[in-house]
């Protein structure tokens, strides 16, 4: 399969630059850059080799050609059920239902998302490793972005800490909240005698949760939440520090009524996408487990 390649016609605007202070904007991060120069990329001014020291010229085109890329040895391909909303020569969106992790742990190497991600690269000749732009807890379903290509995850995560790359989520909490919307800021970290579980604590990581209630259903409640920062369990922290764990999510205070897993969903997403540059923006239904609960309250 051919490398990933980009390419620009330049304009009067960049006469004068040097390639590199050009690829700098184009947010070419200095290890591409590097990896580009030894491990078999290039770069190119009318199909001429040249360095990043060229000065463009105006009605050049200048032609960047990224390294091959393998997928990792360790990483296994199994043919699971992918569930893909969207996709592209640069990205995917896929929605991961509940009871899978997003990457393989020491305990699980084959039934993660990314097992199957690499299944289907495999199937549709694809020599790429996977790239997770946004992950989710194995218990959580919903949206997720993929990149296909090392230079797109660079883009996307940026977007991502810039909080440009949007998620909005919906849970089932117990018990009924105090307001009808509001903002949990509250700083996350590891908890002191756990390597899995977070808390709020004052020397933690900055995190910050948007609430808003749909609907209340006597001892749950139906909440949207969007996220401003993502923080490992940041919604099922945050929720169980104002005293209204998620339904079934038993690390956090909630009780397994109804549903084997906290019932947390990825409903929307959006980005910018770096290549076509206009906005891409996704919903997820709700999975059955959670529909199920909903229902039975409304009885």
């Amino acid at each position: 399969m051919a490398q990933f390649t980009l390419e620009w016609k330049i304009s009067s605007r960049d006469t004068g630059k040097l390639i590199r202070e050009f690829l700098r904007e184009q947010q070419i991060s200095k290890t591409a850059l590097t990896d580009i120069k030894f491990a078999g990329g290039g770069i190119f001014i009318n199909d001429a080799s040249v360095t990043v020291r060229h000065l463009l010229t105006e009605g050049e085109v200048l032609k960047v050609v990224f390294p091959p890329e393998e997928a990792s040895m360790e990483l296994l391909p199994n043919k699971l059920p992918l569930r893909i909303v969207y996709e592209d020569p640069y990205v995917m969106v896929v929605n991961k239902p509940p009871h899978q992790q997003s990457i393989p742990s020491r305990e699980n190497r084959s039934d993660s998302l990314a097992n199957a991600l690499l299944f289907y690269y495999q199937s549709i000749g694809l020599n790429k490793t996977v790239h997770l732009v946004n992950r989710l807890d194995r218990d959580t379903s919903g949206l997720l972005v993929v990149a296909k290509h090392r230079h797109i995850h660079h883009l996307l995560s940026e977007q991502q800490k810039a909080g440009r790359l949007k998620r909005a989520y919906e849970a089932i909490v117990h018990g009924k909240l105090d307001m009808d919307s509001g903002t949990i800021d509250a700083p996350i970290g590891r908890k002191d005698d756990s390597i899995i579980e977070r808390q709020v604590r004052l020397d933690g990581q900055k995190a910050v949760t948007h609430f808003r209630v749909i609907q209340e259903f006597g001892e749950w409640t139906h909440v949207w939440l969007q996220l401003e920062t993502g923080r490992t369990h940041q919604i099922r922290v945050h929720l169980s520090h104002i005293g209204h764990p998620i339904v079934g999510d038993d690390l956090y205070g909630g009780k397994k009524v109804d549903i084997s897993r906290q019932a947390l969903h990825c409903r929307e997403l959006s980005f910018w996408h770096p290549m076509d540059e206009k906005v891409l923006s996704f919903r997820a239904e709700l999975p059955e487990d959670m529909k199920k609960i909903l229902e039975k309250a409304t009885f």
